[in-house]
């Protein structure tokens, strides 16, 4: 999620849904920000040595803005504002998803991710989650920290966590999130969040806008055999068709 000419708030954003107990305890929503002529792949498992990766594939750079393992762990990459677009003295941050799903654990990743070198990438958010939990990673090209992700619905974008004293598009739609009745997976039933997601999209400046959107849900531990959900839009969910992501 890291092209694109500096704007205000243009950025992707991440929102996340915690309910432990539940049937389906954690709800991921993303939306991608990125240019338009920047050359991708749906997800897949793009990757030999990572077999137990479904990912999309970001053909520029090798690695991906969204990624979900075979045991469960999601893991999403965004930039933090004033830090759009690549710096060749700069590692892509694309690895980090991928580098987070080798894990586990959410809480492992988590910690392993908060260990890296804070300069090596431009300023980042990460959110990182399981069935279990979920962290909100935060690099500032001179720290990286990892926080807990409360229980309820948060969104996320090129600010902090939840924050409305900065972000616009966290002040102007979190509340909606909040007050819509969520999806229901087992129903196939996301219709509340795909029309939210579509009035999230960019369309900014020299090409760059939103290029795709997921909705994933993780089920719980209890339900022996279940797969996780993913459905992709590849386009602007306001346009383009929902269809269902193969994670056999």
């Amino acid at each position: 999620m890291a092209a694109g000419p500096a704007m205000t708030e243009t950025m992707c954003t991440v929102v996340i849904l915690r309910r432990p107990g539940h049937d389906w305890p954690l709800l991921l929503a993303a939306n991608r920000d990125e240019m338009a002529d920047r050359p991708w792949r749906p997800p897949g498992r793009h990757w030999p040595d990572r077999e137990h990766v479904v990912a999309g594939l970001d053909e520029t750079a090798g690695g991906t803005w969204l990624a979900l393992n075979d045991v469960r762990i999601v893991a999403a990459v965004l930039n933090r504002s004033g830090s759009l677009g690549p710096d060749a003295d700069k590692r892509s941050r694309g690895e980090l998803p991928l580098e987070a799903v080798d894990h586990a654990e959410a809480k492992v990743a988590a910690e392993a991710l908060a260990r890296i070198e804070p300069d090596s990438y431009r300023s980042f958010n990460m959110v990182i989650a399981d069935a279990f939990e979920a962290f909100w990673i935060r690099g500032d090209g001179k720290t990286v920290t990892a926080q807990p992700i409360p229980e309820g619905l948060s969104m996320i974008t090129a600010h902090d966590l939840n924050d409305t004293e900065t972000s616009e598009r966290i002040r102007d739609h979190l509340p909606n999130f909040r007050a819509a009745p969520p999806p229901d997976p087992e129903a196939g039933d996301w219709a509340t969040w795909q029309t939210l997601m579509a009035a999230l999209c960019v369309e900014g400046e020299n090409g760059f806008g939103t290029v795709s959107a997921s909705l994933i849900a993780l089920p719980s531990v209890e339900k022996f055999g279940v797969k996780p959900h993913w459905l992709f839009c590849p386009g602007r969910p306001d346009e383009a068709a929902w269809s269902a992501v193969d994670l056999s």
